[in-house]
């Protein structure tokens, strides 16, 4: 509805600013972006959008930024990699200030439709374990009522799972409109790839960029390699987001690819695309989380007849052009941050 008024949080983060960017294209005029980061370090930031740094764990700055929306898509949350939220537990659970002060406020300012970005890292850990398949490491296929009984990732998997439940009571109570997808591994372009906050796709694009450049031809992977997760580029999760907003889906449902790969596959492809093969250093200590992730996508194509379609090898192609770009510009003194204004 591009005559909508429309705030999205997290605006100066990876999937925050990719949302603006598709509402922009689709003709929204009246956004509204809101990050805490300063405006100098959002990823992506357009001159044509209301663009505020808020503090959202705060409850006035969350009533600033949602009156007058009449949409809302709640993007905001400490997160990051397993290498941050494995460390960040606490900081992970504080995002519950966010969404809560975010719901009071939709419901204080009659806002018409809000969508809140859930994880699958809210399923219970003990479904997450790889099926040794010969040569083949095969991870579980979670379904939506797999997040019960709860076991979920520490800290950031439980708020998670926590804002789920107010977002359902306050659609029940209040009759808020309210649409939650649980989020499988976004990737793509203008997301972080460095600093201890990136995801396996932007780190090991990173690691093989690094070994192209310097010419030495080895990376270190967390684990033994053989842990499995599907990889969701980030034009599918903004479609699918749009899809759901706009739909009948009152539970929280997956929004996440369905091809699943090892990280070791994940590494095959990305010296593919470089055109280098890598020597393997696998770090057994470092973190990994669970054995083995992916989406069953049964109940997202029941509702929509859709689900993420575009393949990792497409995906990680747009990717690694992406880091490689980023990585020359920060060796040649920049941030590493190419970013749209």
């Amino acid at each position: 509805m591009p005559n909508k008024s429309v705030l999205v949080t997290g605006a100066g983060g990876f999937i925050g600013g990719n949302m603006v960017a598709s509402l922009r294209q689709r003709g929204y005029t009246a956004i509204r972006a809101v990050d805490v980061k300063p405006l100098d370090h959002w990823y992506q930031r357009f001159d044509d959008v209301e663009n505020l740094v808020l503090d959202l764990n705060e409850k006035d700055n969350c009533e600033v930024a949602v009156k007058g929306a009449a949409e809302v898509f709640n993007l905001a949350a400490n997160m990051g990699g397993m290498g941050f939220i494995e460390k960040n537990k606490a900081l992970c659970m504080l995002s519950v200030l966010i969404n809560t002060h975010i719901l009071m406020a939709a419901r204080k300012y009659g806002v018409e439709r809000l969508f809140y970005s859930s994880s699958a890292c809210v399923y219970n850990g003990d479904l997450q374990h790889t099926a040794d398949d010969g040569d083949k490491f095969v991870p579980p296929a979670l379904k939506e009522s797999d997040a019960y009984p709860a076991l979920a990732e520490d800290g950031y998997g439980w708020e998670k799972l926590f804002s789920e439940r107010m977002c359902r009571h306050f659609s029940e109570d209040f009759g808020l409109y309210v649409r939650v997808a649980r989020f499988h591994n976004v990737y793509g372009p203008w997301g972080t790839w460095f600093g201890g906050r990136e995801k396996a796709p932007a780190a090991i694009c990173r690691k093989v960029v690094q070994a192209v450049v310097t010419g030495k031809h080895e990376i270190e992977i967390w684990g033994n390699g053989h842990q499995t997760r599907s990889f969701m580029y980030i034009d599918d999760c903004v479609n699918g987001i749009d899809r759901i907003i706009n739909s009948q889906i009152l539970e929280p449902i997956n929004l996440g690819s369905s091809e699943a790969v090892s990280i070791n596959q994940l590494v095959d492809i990305v010296e593919d695309i470089a055109g280098i093969k890598v020597e393997r250093m696998y770090n057994l200590d470092a973190p990994k989380g669970v054995n083995g992730r992916n989406s069953d996508n049964s109940l997202i194509q029941q509702y929509l007849g859709w689900e993420p379609g575009i393949s990792l090898r497409e995906g990680l192609g747009k990717t690694y052009k992406w880091i490689y770009d980023q990585y020359q510009l920060r060796e040649r003194g920049g941030d590493g941050v190419v970013r749209e204004t």
